[in-house]
Parts: C-alpha cells; sequence; structure tokens
C-alpha cells in the first residue's frame, strides 16, 4: 500500500529501532493466490521446433551465410530436369496443386425466371413500409430489367474468363441485383447447381518437397551475377506425401540446408561446415559415411551422411550433404561446382528434446502432457477471499485466534478482532455454542498437499508423513481456508451494514472447506484417476457485531 515517507522519515529520526520494527505494516496482505508457491513467475514456453529454427538460423549467420527463400511451387518439369531418371520416384511423394475450375455457367430464361422468382419472394431490409398508395407491395425486391439481365451475363462470363476472381463473385452480382450478399449466396445454390457439382482439378505444379528444387532455381539466377564463393542458407518448410504419418515422418517438415558454390569447392565444404553447424547444438565429434540413397542430383559417390557424438544421446545421424551433379546443375545454366547440405529440424529438435514421437514434439496440444503435482498445486485456490486490507488482516486474526484456543471447550467465545471494515465499526468473535465440544474440530490443523498427482488435506502425523515429505504443499490449511471465508463473508455483510455468523462443519468437498480447483486440473485429475480427499471436522463458528 502507498505510505507517506515524510512521516516515516520522522519517526526514524524519532525512534529508528521503533520505526524499523514497524515498517511491516506498510505492506498490503497478500491473498492466497499471491502467496509463494502459488505466486509464479514462469517463462513463457518456445515452441521447439521454432526455437530448434532460431538457433539454426543464428548459426547460419554467425558463420557468414547469407539467408535466402527459396520457391516453394516447383513445377513438374523443374522435378524432371533436377532428377533425371529419378524424377518418377520423387513425383511419387509430391502433393500436386489443384483447384476448383471456373463453371460454364448457363443463364437462360429458366434460370432467369427462377432468380425473378427468388427476388419477388424475398423482403428488401432497407423498405420498412409494407405497401405503397395504391396497395401494390414494396417491401420485396424488384423483378430484373433487361438492361440488369444482361449485366448479370456478363458478370458471369468475366467470372468464367478470370477476371473476377471466386472470393469476388458474390460481392459483383450483388451491386448487379442490388440486393443482399446472404440473398446471391441463396441464387447461386438454387439456380446454379453447377457450383455444387465441381470436382477438383490436378495442374502441374506441385509443392516442394526438397529444398534442393529451390537452389537450382535460386542459384541459376545469381551465379554468375554475383561475386564467388556464394554461401547461402534457407530454413523453411517442405512437403512430401508419406503413406502415413508416424512417430518419425510428418507429411510437412522443415529443412535447414545450405549452398556454397564457386570454382574451388569440393566435398570437404560439407565436413567443414557440419561440423561448424552443429557444434552449436553440443555435438563434440564428427564422422563422415557414403549415402547408399545415392540421389542422382548429386555426384557419384558425394552424397555422404554426417553422424555426429552429442554427450547425452552418444552418436546420432544429424545431416546429409553432396556435390551437385553438373548434370542438373547444367538443366539451370550453372558452370560452377557446388555443395548442398541438409538437415531436417524436426530430426535434431527430436535429440535435443529428447522427444521419441515427432507428432507429439510438434503438435503438443493434441498430446497433452502430465501435469506436474506444482503445476496443480497452482490451480488450487480459495474459492472466497476478503478484499479490503483490514478483510486480510480479520482473516489472519480469525485464524491466528481460533488455532490458540483451539482445544477450549464449549461454550467459549473470544475476540478475535476489532476495527473498522467498510466504514462499519465491528468486533468478530469465534465461538463454540455447545457444551462438551473444543472450539475447533480435528481437521483444522491439516494442510493441503499435491502428492503423485492426487490433492489430500493431511495432518502432520507420523501416518502421512510420507505424502508431506515427498508431495509439495499448497500453503492452505483448512483453517486458513475457512478463516479466508469467513472473513470475506463478514466484509460482503459491513458493506451492507450487517453482522453476520459464519459456520462450518464437516467437509467432505473442496467447496466445503473454500478450496476452487481450476476444470483443466481437474480434468487432469479425473483422467489419470488420481483422488481428491479434503474430508475432516472443521466446526468453525465466526460472528462480527457491530458496536456503536
Amino acid at each position: 500500500m502507498k505510505f507517506n515517507p515524510d512521516e516515516w522519515k520522522r519517526k526514524a529520526h524519532e525512534n529508528f529501532e521503533e520505526a524499523w520494527h514497524e515498517g511491516p505494516s506498510v505492506l498490503t496482505p497478500a491473498g492466497h493466490a499471491g502467496t509463494y508457491p502459488s505466486r509464479a513467475y514462469k517463462r513463457a514456453q518456445p515452441h521447439p521446433i521454432f526455437a530448434t529454427i532460431n538457433r539454426l538460423r543464428e548459426t547460419y549467420l554467425s558463420l557468414g551465410f547469407d539467408e535466402a527463400e527459396n520457391p516453394v511451387i516447383i513445377e513438374e518439369q523443374d522435378i524432371y530436369r533436377q532428377f533425371g531418371p529419378e524424377a518418377m520416384a520423387v513425383l511419387d511423394r509430391v502433393f500436386y496443386l489443384g483447384g476448383l475450375p471456373r463453371p460454364n455457367v448457363g443463364i437462360a430464361r429458366k434460370q432467369l425466371d427462377e432468380i425473378n422468382e427468388i427476388l419477388m419472394s424475398h423482403k428488401n431490409p432497407h423498405i420498412h413500409q409494407e405497401s405503397g398508395p395504391a396497395g401494390q407491395p414494396h417491401a420485396h425486391y424488384q423483378q430484373m430489367t433487361k438492361e440488369i439481365e444482361e449485366h448479370l451475363r456478363e458478370t458471369l462470363h468475366a467470372y468464367k474468363k478470370a477476371e473476377i476472381d471466386g472470393d469476388e463473385l458474390t460481392y459483383e452480382l450483388a451491386k448487379v441485383l442490388g440486393v443482399d450478399d446472404a440473398l446471391v449466396v441463396h441464387i447461386l445454390d438454387a439456380v446454379f447447381p453447377e457450383f455444387r457439382a465441381l470436382v477438383p482439378e490436378s495442374s502441374r505444379s506441385t509443392l516442394r518437397s526438397h529444398m534442393t528444387s529451390g537452389w537450382f532455381m535460386t542459384l541459376g539466377s545469381i551465379w554468375d551475377k554475383t561475386p564467388l564463393p556464394i554461401r547461402m542458407f534457407s530454413v523453411d518448410r517442405c512437403f512430401r506425401r508419406e503413406q502415413a504419418e508416424g512417430p518419425t515422418r510428418l507429411m510437412t517438415y522443415h529443412s535447414a540446408s545450405c549452398i556454397v558454390a564457386g570454382e574451388d569447392v569440393t566435398n570437404d565444404e560439407g565436413k567443414a561446415v557440419s561440423e561448424a553447424l552443429l557444434s552449436a547444438f553440443g555435438y563434440t565429434d564428427f564422422r563422415f559415411q557414403p549415402d547408399e540413397k545415392r540421389s542422382k542430383y548429386y555426384m557419384p559417390d558425394s552424397q555422404t551422411e554426417v553422424y555426429a557424438r552429442h554427450p547425452v544421446h552418444g552418436w546420432v545421424e544429424v545431416a546429409t550433404f553432396g556435390m551437385y551433379s553438373p548434370s542438373a546443375l547444367a538443366e539451370y545454366g550453372i558452370g560452377v561446382p557446388v555443395m548442398n547440405l541438409g538437415l531436417g529440424v524436426e530430426r535434431l529438435a527430436m535429440i535435443a528434446y529428447n522427444a521419441n514421437d515427432v507428432r507429439q514434439l510438434c503438435f503438443p496440444q493434441f498430446f497433452p502432457r502430465p501435469l506436474t503435482d506444482r503445476e496443480i498445486l497452482r490451480a488450487v485456490h480459495l474459492r472466497e477471499e476478503p478484499q479490503t486490507p483490514e478483510g486480510k488482516h480479520l482473516a489472519a486474526a480469525i485464524a491466528r485466534t481460533a488455532f490458540a484456543h483451539a482445544t477450549e471447550q464449549g461454550p467459549c467465545a473470544f475476540d478475535a478482532w476489532a476495527g473498522t471494515l467498510e466504514d462499519l465499526k465491528l468486533k468478530v468473535i469465534v465461538e463454540e455454542t455447545e457444551s462438551n465440544a473444543k472450539l475447533l474440530g480435528p481437521a483444522c490443523a491439516n494442510e493441503i498437499f499435491v502428492h503423485e498427482g492426487s490433492v489430500l488435506g493431511v495432518p502432520d502425523v507420523e501416518k502421512w508423513k510420507q505424502i508431506r515429505t515427498e508431495g509439495v504443499t499448497t500453503g492452505i490449511t483448512y483453517l486458513s481456508a475457512v478463516s479466508a471465508l469467513a472473513a470475506a463473508r463478514i466484509e460482503e455483510a459491513a458493506r451492507c451494514g450487517k453482522a453476520v455468523t459464519v459456520q462450518v462443519k464437516m467437509a467432505k468437498l473442496p467447496s466445503d472447506i473454500n478450496l476452487k480447483i481450476e476444470e483443466y486440473a481437474m480434468r487432469f485429475i479425473t483422467d489419470n484417476k488420481k483422488k481428491i480427499d479434503v474430508r475432516g471436522p472443521i466446526f468453525l463458528a465466526v460472528r462480527s457485531v457491530i458496536e456503536n
């Protein structure tokens, strides 16, 4: 809370020791959510794939490679130019791009009559008068004139010739007919079944399945217009039509690829780049062995697999490099040797994050991870808490007084607090009105712990030592929870100028002791057959009294 620095300066000068001890009085008492461990600063989590991409980009840039964006849409003829006899096998794994053809929409007299019928049966929302002076209806749309009919034909013909885009057709027809867009959608559906009968047709354009496809096109444009050697990299998506996705395969993946082009470039560039690039990810040793796949766009015996040793994961295959075949380079007029290296970002991320399933790594939202005990405890809150500083002091006073006199036999009553709350002067009493009953039930000292996914209220006794030792505490006792409830109810009643009595007896559910568990944690607990057990006898009674 705010305080007067001049006043505190005066206090310190008059009696430093006394002022120092009063220092905590300027703090606003925290509600449960503001106390540790519920109070936490959590670092936002980057996606593992994009975190790996960022590290790769930074490393490539630090090695002097310029960043490029290669074409994503590759024509089928380019696949034949690059892969030669292998093209058919490659094309078996690519996605062809398709689209709906433009329908040849007929607009004969029959269609015009159907449109007119729809226009006359639908009200115009911009006209509110139901009939004119002569009794003629004006609230409906009007029939098309000859001029509008001709304009309608011209618009549909322009759509067929691709002069009007598909997403503009509804708007253009609405302008021609002078009607609402929603009515045009109805007309298209009812009068022109050709639109619903359309079947996608494939083009000869494909989605890039290898970053190599883009490198040939990029190098073909710049190799003789740029100082040599050329060093470039690109980290981007590729698309591969797998038979099925699995733990190690996705239909879309990220390739971190680079090229070095120049007169004196050899396959040793691949080894040097591999070590420089992968050492930034903690790999300490490297070995290179021929790749048995022998892709035809690489020179014979140049395609090489990179194995790197990681301190944790041991030897793993992480990259492939090779020298582009002059036969493929010649198709694009490229006249210098080119080394190409590529690695799969997802594979590198799986190693770095100890993942067993690439689908779970890339799409964690579809694979809910288990909540830790600490994450669950931060989902456990008090349902009701006082809002004012005085109310928070009141809650602490109720708990303190009740705990001090917990074993007193009733009938008994103890003053817990006196002061002004919401401009109302109050006294608050903790009491037990029945004979031969203690002020508090035995469960009031129980504390809420989270242990192996279960939320449990346990006392500090030997029987529950394992839970209290291995579990994590929420910092909430039954007594602190119900004291906050009592203070909140007293504060609320004070706003209305009233006194109130709050009594809590047996606890069976979390709500009985003023607990709320967030829905996501409840779902995890129930889905994993964990427990919530906060049963126990509370028997706390608190009463507020208005003082004149």
